[in-house]
Parts: C-alpha cells; structure tokens; sequence
C-alpha cells in the first residue's frame, strides 16, 4: 500500500508550534503521468550504473510500500518534531 497521509507537528515551548497535514495521495496524479517518463531515465541511469532494472525497480517498490506507518520523533533541547506516514 503507498502512502496516503503525512503529518509534521514542530513544537517548541517557546512559540507557537504548527501541525501540517500533506496529502501525498495528490502527489500520485502528477506521478502517474510522468511514469513513463520517469521508468525511462531510470532505465538510462541503470543502465549507465550497470544496475539491474528490475532489482531497483523491486527495491524501490519495498521502500515505496514501507512507508505508511513510520513514526519519526525527533527531540533537541525544548524542541520537538514529530512525522508520521500513513
């Protein structure tokens, strides 16, 4: 399944922090149309690299498919930002 939703939430106790909600599944329309384009200059890059096509093409559809259900929290000092993928 591709990831649909993320969410970036910056708080800092100093300021007002903010949550922003991305919809990526609207990045997917632009993406599909490209496709061709995009499959064909990663064919040229593996083929420039000597990289089996296929095998980046899987590889990347794993890293792809991965995505939803990530939760990344990050804490320096005060501050905290928080990104989850679903």
């Amino acid at each position: 399944m591709t990831p649909n939703f993320a969410i970036v939430h910056v708080h800092n106790p100093h300021w007002r922090g903010f949550r922003l909600w991305i919809p990526l599944c609207l990045l997917w329309i632009p993406v599909i149309l490209l496709s061709p384009l995009l499959l064909l200059i990663a064919l040229a890059v593996c083929f420039l690299w000597r990289i089996n096509f296929w095998n980046s093409l899987s590889v990347f559809w794993g890293i792809l498919s991965a995505l939803p259900g990530i939760d990344v929290r990050v804490q320096a000092q005060q501050n905290q930002v928080l990104v989850k993928v679903f």
